[in-house]
Order: structure tokens, then C-alpha cells, then sequence
């Protein structure tokens, strides 16, 4: 995995590629995500790729500690802001493409700015978008496994994000 052993270099601190497993479960208790039965989650520390409040619970983990970290809205995915769901006319959107709740794409504001939108119904006319993810305003409870700490690559560094478990990855 090219995870380093012992010393600080395999603990959880800003800079570092941290490779997880985890389990995503809302207050009620349901899953609402999970890398079980698949590929490790790699994310570079500190650089915003994973909501705060995971981040800053993981924070001092080493390789081998599982946490259970519960996450408020504040510091998960926001409170709900803004009108919630609007209606968008069903042609605005690409032939073809299938359109699931919770499903985030870029659009343009009125401003000309670019902002993420997420899906949160689709009927046969409209598709409902929403400007709040769909987990605005909901604590998260995530269970997580550290798999593995290294060092980012420069092109890693200068992205801001992991290239895959091992770095090697390109997008």
C-alpha cells in the first residue's frame, strides 16, 4: 500500500494521503454509505477533499485505529439554505443521461457564477435540483479504518487530491 511503518510518519496529519474504509449511517442508523466490499477511500489531508468535521475527528489517527466519528451538519454538509428544490424543465437536460436523486453536477447561476446542484427528484416533466447536498442539515456518523498514511507525489500535492490508493492513478 506504501503506507510507512511506525514513527510519526504513519499517523494523520495535514499533507499526508490518508487511505480509509468507512461506513457513512444517518441518526437513524441507516447506511447511507460504505467502501465495505471495495476499494479503500484515498483523500489528502487538510485539503478539503472530506467533509471538516471527518477530517478533523481522523486528525492524530494512525494506520490500524478504527473511529467512530458523528459529524454535525455544521462541520458535515451545511444547513439547508436558500428556495430547496426548484423545478427544471426535463429538455434542459442531455437525451439519454440518467437522472437519480442525489446525483451533483455543475450548472450557472443567474450571477454567471458556477455552483453544484444536486438532483432531489426527477418526474416525467421536470427534474427537481436542489443547491443544498442532498445531506444538508443531517448528523453524520461515519465508523472508519486507517489502512494506510504515505506521502503525497508532487502532482498529488499540486492538485490537491489523491491519484488512487497507490498515487499512480491519472484523471
Amino acid at each position: 500500500m506504501g503506507a510507512s511503518l511506525g514513527g510519526h510518519m504513519s499517523t494523520v496529519t495535514d499533507g499526508k494521503v490518508v487511505i480509509m474504509h468507512y461506513t457513512l449511517k444517518n441518526v437513524a442508523g441507516e447506511v447511507l454509505d460504505s467502501s465495505d466490499g471495495g476499494e479503500p477511500l484515498p483523500y489528502l489531508h487538510g485539503a478539503g477533499n472530506i467533509v471538516v468535521g471527518l477530517e478533523k475527528g481522523l486528525a492524530g489517527s494512525a494506520v490500524g485505529d478504527t473511529k467512530d466519528v458523528e459529524v454535525s451538519p455544521e462541520e458535515g454538509y451545511g444547513l439547508p439554505e436558500g428556495p430547496g428544490p426548484q423545478p427544471v424543465p426535463r429538455d434542459q437536460f442531455p437525451e439519454g443521461v440518467e437522472l437519480l436523486p442525489g446525483m451533483g453536477f455543475q450548472a450557472q447561476a443567474d450571477n454567471g457564477q458556477t455552483m453544484v446542484v444536486y438532483i432531489a427528484k426527477v418526474d416525467e416533466t421536470s427534474v427537481w435540483v436542489d443547491g443544498n447536498h442532498p445531506l444538508a442539515g443531517e448528523t453524520l456518523f461515519f465508523t472508519v479504518e486507517i489502512v494506510g498514511v504515505r506521502d503525497p507525489s508532487e502532482d498529488e500535492l499540486a492538485h490537491g487530491h489523491p491519484h488512487g490508493i497507490d498515487g499512480t492513478e491519472s484523471h
